[in-house]
């Protein structure tokens, strides 16, 4: 018998043709630059898809270019921020089985105070991060 990959630590990417392929560790924000090099034949439409376990709240904002992320909650709680190319600011609160989505180009963080598990479906083509200062969490305007 062979065993599961954990999708917490090795991504898969669904491509063009319905493909499905497991995909290296993830190893931090450096894994992107390879992830474009090894499917820049299927990155305009293909997307990752990984679990994500954190207990507090993040230090780096994201940012995706090349399309829409959906960031679904599975367990816990969280408070999605998010910086959208015309300055406009969000924040959601999620829980199990509700979901927000990061529009292309959208700045985005999270905050957690206990265990969350969270799915993310991401265009990954031309990723982006930069630190998250204190107290920049981007919520002017909620959701």
């Amino acid at each position: 018998m062979v065993p599961g990959k954990s999708l917490f630590d090795f991504p898969i990417h669904l491509g063009r043709g319905a493909k499905a392929v497991s995909e290296p560790e993830f190893t931090g924000f450096e894994w992107y630059e390879q992830y474009e090099k090894r499917h820049a034949d299927d990155l305009d439409e293909g997307r990752i898809v990984a679990l994500y376990r954190f207990e507090e709240s993040w230090t780096s904002w994201e940012m995706h270019p090349a399309g829409d992320e959906v960031v679904a909650c599975i367990q816990g709680y969280l408070t999605l921020h998010q910086e959208l190319p015309d300055g406009t600011r969000h924040s959601h609160d999620l829980g199990p089985g509700e979901y927000a989505i990061n529009p292309p180009g959208a700045w985005h963080t999270a905050d957690a105070d206990g265990p969350v598990v969270a799915l993310f479906i991401t265009a990954g083509k031309g990723t982006q991060n930069r630190p998250r200062q204190s107290g920049d969490n981007g919520a002017a305007g909620e959701d």
